[in-house]
């Protein structure tokens, strides 16, 4: 259609401007807690695979809604309710800092999530609906680096507010700044001009569910997303304790500024999901895996150089599979774009939970080395699932 928007004119940069704010303030939101789980496992007196749950039930929140948000997302409109999504996951920041009990945190972090569930499957769906097809993989690789940005300025500024003041300040400032960026975002974002709201449908999406999961293809890029989802989140939800341990022994800012490696998915998430679109999507998805595996290597090597090498390298490849992965799932279901979003994310944030959580038994158990074998194992299944996947 003639009225999509094209790469170049005014309201590309507009669009690409807003959905990369968009996507600071939905991650910075989300993941800013990550950082300090030890100090949560320290004021609480948690063990780790228990204070990790302010990450997991965050975003087991978000897999809980998926269903929900699938079977209502054609008649959601998309720029208000991902603004709303924003604003008030951001008001949620601000009662966790005023919180002193962890279960109430818990909670509220449950409650985030689900509320913020909406924001991925909508704003998957608003650049596959509103964006010229031949550049719907470059546009994702915007929104991707949009997230990365906010999730390293989220654990960054926390962690560093937390080692000057207190967590509660920091949590405090993030949300008065996710407030104003959520503002942004609405007033940034154009209307949807190709989505044509339908009625709610929970039949229908169940229908699509097993539909979905009798492709095959479809299958495959569901267990690759919750693959990704769950082993990043799981060596950045333990990495802090061995950091601030001996032999390194560092600070929480320090441990907080070791997330500037997501500087990385800055520039591969664009050129990633550029590199999808001519060379196709198995391909990149399988260079980007192996680049994961790599860095889960390099950590095992001695010393703090090899540790924060192998964590670039890694999320070098998780950034660059993310924008492969969504747009595939956008564009892979027949009919409303948000349904096929929504399920993928339904595995996605599964991922960050179960894979999240579990992590922390095989770090308990073995240590690092435990946790990185878990990983390999993982990401292994993942790369064999990417074969033969660039045929139709």
């Amino acid at each position: 259609m003639s009225d999509y928007i094209q790469k170049g004119s005014r309201n590309y940069r507009q669009a690409v401007a807003a959905i990369f704010l968009g996507g600071i303030t939905a991650m910075m939101t989300e993941y800013c807690v990550q950082p300090i789980i030890p100090v949560f496992a320290r004021e609480f007196h948690l063990s780790p695979s228990v204070a990790s749950l302010v990450v997991s039930f965050g975003t087991g929140g978000m897999a809980l809604a998926m269903l929900l948000i699938a079977a209502w997302a054609g008649r959601l409109n998309r720029k208000r309710t991902m603004s709303a999504a924003l604003l008030t996951s951001a008001i949620l920041i601000l009662f966790m800092a005023v919180t002193t009990d962890f279960n109430t945190i818990l909670v509220l972090r449950l409650l985030q999530g689900m509320i913020l569930a909406s924001y991925p499957a909508l704003m998957v769906a608003y650049i596959c609906e509103e964006f010229s097809p031949a550049i719907v993989g470059l546009v994702t690789g915007f929104y991707i680096s949009g997230n990365s940005m906010g999730g390293l300025l989220g654990r960054l500024v926390l962690s560093a507010l937390t080692d000057w003041f207190s967590w509660r300040i920091g949590l405090g400032a993030l949300g008065v700044f996710c407030l104003l960026t959520g503002i942004a975002f609405f007033l940034a974002l154009p209307k949807s001009r190709h989505h044509v709201p339908v009625k709610a449908d929970g039949v229908g999406i169940v229908r699509v569910l097993l539909v979905s999961l009798m492709n095959l293809r479809l299958v495959k890029i569901y267990a690759i997303g919750f693959i990704l989802a769950g082993t990043f989140t799981a060596m950045y939800n333990y990495i802090a304790f061995p950091l601030m341990a001996p032999p390194y022994n560092l600070s929480q800012a320090a441990v907080g500024s070791v997330f500037l490696v997501f500087v990385l998915g800055f520039f591969t998430s664009p050129l990633s999901g550029a590199m999808s679109d001519r060379f196709g999507t198995g391909r990149v998805l399988a260079l980007s895996l192996i680049l994961m595996l790599a860095g889960c290597t390099v950590t095992l090597l001695p010393g703090l150089a090899a540790m924060i090498a192998g964590l670039a390298i890694f999320t070098l490849g998780y950034f660059a599979a993310l924008p492969i992965a969504a747009s595939l799932a956008g564009r892979g279901v027949a009919g409303d774009k948000a349904q096929g979003s929504a399920l993928y994310f339904l595995f996605f944030y599964a991922g960050f939970s179960v894979i999240g959580t579990g992590g922390g038994i095989f770090f308990a158990a073995n240590g690092w080395m435990g946790l990185i074998a878990m990983e390999t194992a993982l990401l292994a299944g993942g790369l064999a699932l990417t074969w033969k996947m660039d045929r139709p």
